[in-house]
């Protein structure tokens, strides 16, 4: 792939030429379990990894092979591999670079299964974990400068949509000698490159934004070689493999990656600054707005703000939301975000169902928020549903 190609032909090009077969302008899905070799010498280079090629699927696959080449093009990464869910690249790559002993900063902020990871898993194997402010950067400094071997962030964030100086943080991260690993899912690597922000490791949930048709589950990471390496050899051993059909269907949604997201990007900045006004809503929080605390640091950072915002009724409860959302006629309630539809739900059935009111609360999580993921529907139309459901609470 041409170096000087912009973003958008890459999501189209990248890693694909190699593996077109006899002609097809499409990658086929490789099914086969196994790769047969009648040269055992060349079956040895490829199991020993001396040599390019696929031994068994569990380990890596022609289809898997080209998913992945794509998002490490979008991501500017030396390497990349993938998982069957993005909890599945998050954790695998967690366990796979951190041991009893070893310490992690982070913030409060983070999506909630990766959450759950830090406050119960990680301390069981004694990995100590300090969650921070989000939006203190001093404190996460502060505590980074203590000593850690990982500095997880998210940004923006899931679903108060926060913002984090990446760059910032990395240096300080890495005066300390720490590694650093960016949840990049909301932003995508059309909005966010962090590893041009001097990140280590960047995931992506690829259910999310990179498939963009809700119809595929995956997981992927890129970034520094020695790395990857570390976490692919996880992830082999675990098991969580990324599926060569559901690669596929997220190949296949990539190609439009940078057209869904110039859409929803355009959409999600004109629904959050018809809501700033709109007298039955209390909050609104997405980063293209000039009150957002991160608005500085998005222009600085980002390319574009994103296709999710989250809002909060001014009627204060979680019966407002179940009132409010069954008002809405373009959407689906659903737990996921990402999607060519538009998709709508509030935390305690979505992004944080695994955690209590009361840690949502902690999390500074209201009850009556709402999270609306932006779909490629007309902007025109989505506002007009929006201000029809809120009606009877303005």
């Amino acid at each position: 792939m041409a170096k000087s190609a912009r973003l958008g032909t890459r999501a189209v090009w990248a890693g694909e030429e190699e593996y077109l077969m006899q002609g097809a302008t499409q990658v086929p899905v490789v099914h086969s379990v196994s790769f047969g070799y009648r040269d055992m010498d060349e079956w040895l280079q490829v199991a020993l990894g001396k040599k390019n090629g696929h031994i068994y699927s569990r380990n890596t696959n022609p289809t898997v092979s080209v998913f992945e080449e794509k998002v490490r093009d979008l991501e500017s990464a030396e390497a990349a591999t993938s998982a069957s869910t993005g909890m599945g690249i998050i954790s695998s790559t967690l366990f796979a670079l951190l041991s009893p002993g070893d310490r992690i900063v982070s913030v409060k902020d983070t999506y909630g299964g990766t959450n759950v990871i830090f406050t119960e898993f990680l301390p069981r194997f004694k990995i100590e974990v300090t969650l921070c402010d989000t939006t203190d950067h001093s404190q996460i400094e502060s505590e980074v400068a203590k000593g850690c071997k990982v500095l997880y962030l998210e940004s923006p964030t899931n679903p108060t949509i926060k913002i984090i100086d990446l760059e910032r943080l990395a240096k300080a991260a890495h005066t300390v000698g720490a590694m650093v690993i960016v949840d990049n899912t909301f932003a995508t690597p059309i909005n966010q490159t962090p590893l041009e922000l001097d990140a280590d490791l960047v995931l992506h949930s690829a259910t999310k934004f990179l498939g963009g048709h809700a119809d595929a589950l995956g997981g992927v990471i890129c970034g520094r070689k020695d790395l990857i390496g570390q976490v692919y050899h996880y992830r082999e051993i675990n098991g969580a493999t990324l599926h060569p059909m559901a690669a596929y269907l997220l190949l296949r949604g990539m190609k439009t990656l940078h057209l869904r997201i110039r859409q929803q990007n355009k959409s999600a900045l004109r629904i959050a600054r018809f809501l700033e006004n709109h007298p039955a809503i209390e909050r609104v929080f997405y980063p293209g707005l000039k009150s957002h605390e991160g608005y500085e640091i998005a222009c600085r950072q980002m390319r574009g703000f994103g296709g999710v915002l989250s809002f909060m009724l001014k009627e204060n409860s979680f019966e407002a939301v179940r009132r409010f959302l069954p008002r809405l006629r373009y959407c689906h309630p659903a737990a996921n975000l990402g999607s060519v539809e538009t998709i709508v739900g509030p935390p305690a059935t979505t992004s944080h169902v695994e955690c209590t009111a009361k840690e949502r609360a902690a999390m500074g999580i209201p009850e009556s928020l709402v999270r609306y993921s932006t779909g490629i529907e007309d902007t025109s139309d989505l506002i007009a549903d929006i201000d029809q459901a809120l009606k009877p609470f303005a």
